[in-house]
């Protein structure tokens, strides 16, 4: 038979807390490896790095202090201390308030430098359109003729930044093609799926994952069909 691990039952109930199902989605969200989890749930914490500890913290959506004392009230992770008790290398809360602290900003920066470098990045893209896009708009208000034909070259830069993120638009506007509800959404009536349906409203996917479904109506039957109940009189003279 195999053997618990003793703070197993106490991972799983801060888990379930968490909503996180499963300890492969506690280890995707947190970023830890399973064997670090695997050293939590055996005892093992107290010789985890105080990193660790913060991603278990910010995945169980708890303190740093309410994930030590659930644990292990008396294990804090060894880390040097004063220098002149050389023996005892268990650090007081102080010290792991200021690395948790420490820790925790280098992470806001790094967050606040990745999303800067994103936006940039979408801005340099944008260039075009922010330069020419009020020229444009200011154009068509004062001369309600003006071709709206001459807008869509100023669409391009908005096609080029969705086609870097991988983002395609589900079908054209316009297009007849067989309903899928995984990929469509019907605005009217009801229909089949593999039935013929006509797309309104563009939707988006990015690679395979579901953006936003494309909306479509039933397609109008073809002038060529013939009807469904044809007339079977015969002239009698």
């Amino acid at each position: 038979m195999k053997k618990i691990p003793p703070y197993a039952a106490q991972l799983t109930e801060l888990m379930q807390q968490a909503g996180i199902a499963s300890l492969d989605e506690l280890r995707e969200i947190s970023g830890l490896s399973g064997w670090q989890l695997s050293r939590i749930q055996y005892g093992l914490l107290p010789k985890m790095s105080v990193e660790a500890l913060i991603k278990l913290a910010q995945a169980l959506k708890l303190s740093l202090e309410s994930v030590i004392s659930y644990f292990d009230p008396d294990g804090l992770p060894a880390i040097p201390t004063d220098p002149v008790n050389k023996g005892d290398r268990r650090p007081d809360m102080e010290q792991l308030q200021n690395e948790y602290q420490r820790l925790q900003q280098q992470l806001e920066e790094q967050r606040e430098r990745l999303q800067q470098e994103f936006q940039q990045q979408a801005l340099d893209t944008l260039e075009s359109w922010l330069l020419q896009w009020p020229t444009a708009a200011a154009a068509a208000q004062k001369n309600p003729d003006f071709p709206a034909v001459k807008l869509l070259p100023l669409v391009k830069p908005f096609a080029n930044l969705l086609n870097q993120w991988q983002v395609e638009a589900i079908a054209s506007v316009g297009d007849t093609l067989p309903y899928d509800p995984q990929w469509h959404q019907l605005m009217d009536s009801n229909v089949e799926p593999g039935s013929s349906v006509v797309v309104r409203y563009v939707g988006y996917r990015q690679a395979q994952k579901l953006l936003y479904r494309a909306k479509v109506s039933p397609a109008p039957p073809r002038e060529d069909t013939p009807p469904e109940n044809p007339s079977q009189s015969v002239l009698v003279e």
